[in-house]
């Protein structure tokens, strides 16, 4: 049976037990949005050209697998952000159109989140010289159905959908900036010692620079969507009808989203 704990709770520490196959186990920071990683993609900045000329030089300082690894990470990244922006909009929708405005404020909350998040994502696509997903309407489209039924069928539902899709999102985090098992993706401390062959000096503090930008951005990413997920839980997801089989249902559609989106 699937299921969440929040093992432990104070301040900036939380541990959340998932099954085997997740490593979700971090370090947290209080929720904020001020002087975040990234603000350096989302606010107008006059060093905007400077930004996507060393992005440019980064990209081409990789060898085209791990071109086409962080390729497909910021892919993903977009639709995934794609998706949770209609699935919000959506459950926010219904949850206006029922009168219910405390949980539309709750549901709401998020949303504003995940629309930094996507416009970050957005610029990054651009930055790295990156296209999106092929299928980015079918993702934005498959949101807004999910979010709107989970809705429909209430609350705990809603909450449920939102703890099983961050959960497939922080794995898909994680596999980048903790835990480095897979012979398909590169993860990024696997690319940084693979440069440091290669580039030396100043050119080396560049890249580095950029791949600390890059990780910092997808760690904050991933712990604001446990944020949501501490936050679903929090709500009485996990008391949703048929809770197990709609988290999986959602958790593993989400994971095949994700494969999905690495290629298309």
């Amino acid at each position: 049976m699937y299921h969440v704990t929040i093992m432990f709770r104070a301040g900036s520490r939380c541990m959340v037990e998932l099954p085997a196959t997740c490593r979700l186990i971090t370090q947290r920071r209080a929720f904020q949005t001020e002087n975040l990683a990234s603000d350096a993609f989302t606010k107008n900045s006059s060093d905007r050209i400077a930004r996507m000329a060393k992005a440019l030089r980064f990209i081409q300082a990789l060898d085209p697998v791990d071109r086409k690894a962080v390729a497909s990470m910021l892919r993903v990244d977009h639709s995934g952000e794609v998706a949770a922006n209609t699935i919000y909009e959506a459950q926010a929708d219904v949850f206006g159109y029922r009168g219910q405005i405390s949980v539309k404020n709750l549901v709401s909350d998020m949303w504003e989140n995940e629309k930094k998040h996507l416009h970050a994502a957005a610029t990054m696509l651009d930055d790295y010289r990156t296209r999106p997903s092929a299928l980015v309407p079918v993702w934005a489209l498959a949101g807004r159905i999910l979010g709107g039924f989970t809705a429909y069928l209430g609350e705990k539902s809603a909450m449920a959908c939102t703890e099983a899709v961050e959960t497939a999102i922080g794995e898909h985090y994680d596999e980048y900036v903790i835990v480095s098992d897979s012979s398909q993706l590169q993860h990024l401390s696997d690319i940084r010692e693979k440069l440091s062959k290669t580039y030396t000096g100043d050119k080396m503090q560049e890249l580095d620079e950029s791949l600390a930008l890059l990780r910092s951005v997808l760690v904050e990413f991933r712990d604001d969507e446990l944020e949501h997920l501490d936050t679903a839980v929090d709500h009485d997801s996990q008391q949703a009808p048929a809770h197990a089989l709609l988290s999986a249902v959602v958790e593993y559609g989400c994971k095949g989203a994700i494969e999905i989106a690495k290629r298309i």
